[in-house]
């Protein structure tokens, strides 16, 4: 039997997904065994809450299953969403200009596939909410197919929107309106962000930032996109246009926080290798950004504030008033304190 390959990290995607999907078959008569087969799922495995499957397994078996039942939402909805349903939607959102747009449109035309469930856009205090509200009881085929649903139309809403903008949309957080399934830790290895259980609804909150970016695909990317779509669900989006701006921003507020490329990082909701490698994509590197945004505050505290140097350095992160005199001068050519004194005689 050929192996199924991993496509990356360890193995995330939980049971419960496949029994949902197993579900959708027994509502309708059919026999689930087949694809199960071809994807290396044993029934052992379905069983145990702790099994945990590869991205490529979970593409195998959805793909499969939209189409041995010709339902793109296996089993979710009171109503079939026939092959290419979702291809609809994409080609609402492509026309769209930036990523807010493209959104908007695709929860709006989502509706009018299934009433079953509503998508909302808002923006609130910089962070951009998708909200799913569940319109009617989801998931009759089994306890499980409600689960995979919510999880699986907010993926895909911001899957599709990633590759229309061309970039990762990390998540800030995301909330689900279900108590904790006993493979709650799987979800944020998923999602790569903190997840809360027992909300009102489903939702995935993001920068607001990223509602912005233009839509940069056209209509023959879109059918070669099409041809092959699950990855966009199943896989998070690597590059990341906003990376460097937000790590930017981040720096700016708070040049003395961060010490070690990993702090950096978590405080981005991100890899340390995806960190460095958009950096080299920009010409650039975390030292440098930090020297710049350091310099910055420097510049500002030692202007326009009447703190004392020593509290400055410990205001910017450096360990002592010695070393940041020194950084100092290497970035200006001067020390705090003739800085200081050639502005008050300006």
């Amino acid at each position: 039997m050929p192996q199924i390959p991993d496509g990356g990290p360890q193995p995330a995607t939980p049971a419960a997904y496949f029994r949902a999907i197993a579900q959708a078959y027994g509502a309708r008569g059919r026999d689930v065994t087949p694809l199960f087969d071809r994807a290396q799922v044993t029934p052992a495995q379905l069983a145990d809450d702790g099994a945990r499957f590869s991205a490529a397994q979970l593409e195998l078996c959805a793909g499969g299953a939209m189409r041995d039942l010709d339902d793109e939402a296996p089993g979710w909805f009171s109503r079939r969403l026939p092959w290419g349903s979702y291809g609809l939607l994409a080609r609402a959102s492509i026309t769209a200009p930036d990523a807010g747009t493209a959104l908007k449109r695709w929860g709006r035309h989502h509706f009018l596939l299934t009433d079953d469930i509503r998508l909302d856009l808002a923006v609130e205090e910089g962070r951009a909410h998708l909200t799913l509200t569940e319109c009617r009881e989801i998931g009759l085929a089994g306890p499980d197919v409600r689960e995979f649903c919510l999880m699986s139309v907010l993926r895909n809403a911001v899957g599709l929107t990633c590759w229309l903008v061309d970039s990762r949309i990390p998540l800030i957080e995301a909330a689900f309106p279900f108590a904790p399934p006993p493979h709650a830790d799987a979800y944020p290895r998923l999602l790569a962000c903190p997840v809360g259980f027992g909300a009102p609804a489903a939702r995935f909150s993001f920068d607001a930032r990223y509602l912005a970016l233009k839509v940069r695909r056209d209509e023959a990317a879109l059918r070669q996109m099409l041809a092959d779509a699950l990855p966009l669900i199943v896989h998070r989006y690597r590059h990341d246009r906003l990376l460097v701006q937000r790590l930017r921003s981040l720096l700016a507020a708070r040049p003395g926080d961060f010490n070690r490329a990993e702090e950096v990082a978590a405080a981005l909701n991100t890899s340390i290798r995806t960190l460095h490698r958009h950096l080299a994509q920009e010409g650039t590197s975390l030292q440098h950004l930090k020297d710049e945004a350091r310099l910055a505050a420097a510049l500002r505290l030692l202007g326009r504030s009447r703190k004392p140097v020593k509290q400055v350095a410990a205001a910017l992160g450096f360990a002592g008033e010695k070393s940041f005199a020194r950084a100092f001068r290497a970035w200006t050519g001067e020390s705090p304190a003739e800085y200081r004194n050639r502005l008050a005689v300006q």
